[in-house]
């Protein structure tokens, strides 16, 4: 881990949707070490300053990849660069998710959102050993279609099970509409030994981890992403705090059974 940004460049990038691009950075010399699925670095735009962002997927030669939503000036600004730009990046940072312990088990990836980016090097990590693991179910909810990323890979994402609803059916949509959770009656899981992975907005994650463990998967075995709560890194500026947790040092990834009290406190 560095606490110094190295210099990386932007070698491409992917409009995702209207407000979200994926990027790949290439380092200037010697890169930062291996993230591990669920970990994030701290992207540093010159000139604006630096945010959060979880790395979607890494590869041999050092390069980083993130999936970006322009919401703020530093977003914006990251969104914008145009290719060979410099970026500074700092890391890794966090928790990541812990698929030593799902080892064996059924697999549960629920996303929501730009959630689905964190939750991508799990995917990969999981379709690269698929000896290792159970049944794999991808569950992905979006806004409207338009909001959706990362299609192209996700019919390979679809075994045994993968599906993608959206709120809002737009244009020529002929897929599911609601919840994300409503997936799960079609989801093949054994929950006595079902490893969950949640991400996306908050509200969306009390719901589905609720649902879970009403369906008898243990909450010590529903883990969430609480990336967006972060700001620093470090867990010095507080702004991350959540109870006694401290999301930049304790996580982002936290077990259910740690933090819903926490979230529970936060949304009276």
């Amino acid at each position: 881990m560095t606490l110094v940004p190295l210099p990386y460049h932007l070698v491409s990038r992917r409009p995702e949707t209207a407000d979200t691009v994926t990027f790949e950075l290439q380092p200037v010399g010697a890169g930062l070490e291996t993230f591990a699925p669920g970990q994030y670095a701290m992207l540093y735009a010159f000139g604006v300053g630096e945010i959060p962002v979880s790395v979607c997927r890494m590869a041999g030669d050092g390069r980083l990849t993130h999936t970006v939503r322009a919401v703020g000036a530093v977003s914006r600004r990251l969104c914008d660069l145009p290719i060979g730009a410099s970026v500074g990046v700092r890391g890794p940072f966090g928790t990541g998710w812990n698929l030593t312990a799902a080892r064996g088990h059924d697999l549960l990836v629920v996303a929501g959102g730009i959630g689905l980016a964190p939750l991508r090097p799990l995917i990969d990590a999981v379709l690269a050993e698929p000896a290792a693991y159970g049944r794999l179910n991808v569950l992905v909810g979006a806004r409207s279609p338009d909001d959706l990323l990362y299609r192209a890979e996700q019919p390979a994402w679809r075994r045994p099970f993968g599906a993608v609803t959206v709120d809002r059916p737009t244009g020529g949509w002929r897929g599911r509409v609601g919840v994300v959770t409503a997936l799960l009656d079609e989801a093949l899981f054994s929950p006595e030994v079902t490893t969950a992975f949640v991400c996306g907005p908050e509200v969306m994650m009390r719901t589905a981890a609720r649902e879970l463990i009403h369906r008898g998967v243990p909450a010590d075995r529903v883990q969430l992403s609480l990336e967006r709560n972060m700001r620093c890194a470090t867990g010095h500026c507080g702004h991350c705090q959540l109870g006694p947790l401290l999301l930049c040092r304790d996580g982002p990834v936290v077990l259910y059974d740690r933090a819903e009290p926490l979230l529970t406190v936060r949304e009276l």
